[in-house]
C-alpha cells in the first residue's frame, strides 16, 4: 500500500533521541530509511537509557528502539577511505540526509551540506543541532536537558518552592524530531516545484522558544517576566487548574463563559451564576482565592473518575489527573491504536500522533533490526545503482 512518503529514500545518520525519531517518523509515513551507525558499538543509545539493563547490554534499550523499527541498519567507518566512499555513494543516491551532529564535526567528515548539495543538488539535507547555525554557540554540544535549561522552560516549571524543574519527558527532543519532519515535508514539496535540494537547519533552542510561544510575545510586549505556576493553567483563568477530590486529581480547563456556566450546574452550584463574586470572568479574577476554595469543597464529595464521567457529560473540559500507565489503559487511547507491537521483538512502542485520510494507524516497512544486519545487503544495493527507490 502506497504512503505519503513511499518512493523517498532517507539516510538516518543521527543519534540519540531527537534525529533518530525525525527519522522513525519519515519511515512510518513510507520513506525508506537507512540508518548508517559507527561499527562495532553503533549509536550510543543502544546502551543507555529506560530501565532495563538487560536489553541495554544487549544494543537495544528501550530509549533506542523506541524510535528503531522500519530502518536498514548498516555500519560505515567514515575515518577510513571506504566508508567515506559508500557514504557519498548513499548520498547521492538519497533523497533525504537526516543527521544531529556538531557542524565541525560534519567538516571534519567532509558532510557539510556544501559537500553534500554538491554531491547530490537534489538531496534534503536536515540538520538538528543544539543552537541552530549562525550563532556563537552553533558549535556546542547540547542535550534535551541544556535546552530546558538555557531556553527558560524550567523556570517556568514548578513552583517557588521548588525552583527551576525540567520536564518529566524528554520534550525538547521529540519536539524537535517533529519540526524536522514538518520541514523535510515542506522541502520536499518545493523540491517538486523547483526540482533542487535545499538544507535545513533546525535548532532546538529555537524549537523550545516556539513551545513558548504565547509566552514570549506577552513577555516582549509588556516586561512582565513570566514566573513558575505550578498546575495553574497557562489561560490564568480562575477555575482553570487542577484540584483535589475524594480520590485522585482533577484538572479543570474552564475559560469561557459558557463553560463556568456549565461547571456550576455539573457541580450543582448553580447559585455561583447569581453569586456577584463570581459574575463574569474579570470578577472572578478578583475573587479567584473564594472560587477555588470553594471548588475544593465541592470537588472533594466525589472522587476524580466521578467527576470526570459526570462533567465531561455537562460539556466541561475536564480530565482526571492520569499516572501514564493508567493513561496508556483508556478505552480511547486504546482505540486510536498509538501504540504497536513489533512481532520480532515483542515490544510495544509508539507511533504518530496523527492519521492521513483512511489509512489508520502509519506503521514502519519493517521491524527492529541489530547492528550491522543490513550492511552488506545495501552497499551490494548501492553498488548496483541504487534500488527502485530513492533520489525521486
Amino acid at each position: 500500500m502506497s504512503s505519503p512518503l513511499t518512493g523517498v529514500r532517507v539516510i538516518d545518520f543521527t543519534h540519540v533521541l531527537a534525529g533518530p525519531a525525525c527519522a522513525y517518523y519519515l519511515g512510518l509515513l513510507g520513506a525508506e530509511v537507512i540508518k548508517v551507525e559507527r561499527p562495532l558499538r553503533g549509536d550510543a543509545m543502544r546502551h543507555r537509557g529506560g530501565t532495563d539493563p538487560a536489553r541495554a547490554a544487549r544494543g537495544m534499550s528501550t530509549a533506542y528502539v523506541t524510535q528503531a523499527a522500519g530502518k536498514a541498519a548498516i555500519t560505515l567507518d567514515l575515518e577510513s577511505t571506504e566508508g567515506r566512499g559508500a557514504m557519498r555513494d548513499l548520498l547521492r543516491s538519497a533523497d533525504v540526509f537526516v543527521e544531529n551532529h556538531r557542524p565541525a564535526t560534519l567538516r571534519a567528515l567532509d558532510l557539510d551540506e556544501g559537500r553534500t548539495l554538491a554531491l547530490n543538488p537534489r538531496l534534503i539535507h536536515c540538520a538538528m543541532t543544539g543552537y541552530g547555525r549562525g550563532g556563537p554557540n552553533e558549535d556546542a554540544p547540547a542535550y534535551d536537558v541544556n535546552i530546558q535549561a538555557t531556553s527558560g522552560i524550567m523556570t517556568l516549571t514548578g513552583t517557588k518552592d521548588t525552583g527551576p524543574l525540567r520536564t518529566g519527558a524528554p520534550i525538547m527532543d521529540y519536539s524537535v524530531a517533529l519540526a524536522a519532519g514538518f520541514a523535510i515535508a515542506a522541502a520536499l514539496f518545493e523540491r517538486e516545484k523547483t526540482g533542487k535540494g535545499t538544507f535545513i537547519d533546525v535548532s532546538m533552542l529555537d524549537t523550545a522558544y516556539t513551545l513558548m510561544s504565547s509566552t514570549i510575545t506577552d513577555f516582549v510586549a509588556t516586561g512582565n517576566v513570566p514566573a513558575a505556576r505550578g498546575n495553574a493553567a497557562n489561560s490564568r483563568s480562575p477555575g482553570a487548574g487542577s484540584f483535589p477530590c475524594k480520590e485522585g486529581v482533577l484538572s479543570l480547563g474552564v475559560n469561557e463563559e459558557s463553560q463556568f456556566r456549565a461547571l456550576a450546574i455539573g457541580l450543582g452550584r448553580a447559585e455561583w451564576l447569581d453569586d456577584q463574586r463570581f459574575a463574569d470572568r474579570r470578577i472572578r479574577n478578583r475573587n479567584a482565592p473564594a472560587l477555588e476554595e470553594a471548588l475544593i469543597e465541592v470537588l472533594a464529595q466525589r472522587t476524580a473518575d466521578a467527576w470526570e464521567t459526570h462533567l465531561l457529560a455537562c460539556g466541561v473540559p475536564v480530565a482526571k489527573v492520569r499516572t501514564l500507565p493508567e493513561s496508556l489503559e483508556t478505552p480511547h487511547s486504546k482505540a486510536r491504536g498509538y501504540l504497536w507491537q513489533d512481532e520480532q521483538s515483542g515490544l510495544t512502542v509508539p507511533g504518530l500522533p496523527f492519521r492521513i485520510g483512511q489509512s489508520g494507524a502509519h506503521r514502519p516497512r519493517g521491524t527492529i533490526r541489530d547492528l550491522d544486519a543490513d550492511t552488506e545487503t545495501i552497499l551490494a544495493q548501492i553498488r548496483r545503482g541504487g534500488s527502485e527507490e530513492g533520489a525521486s
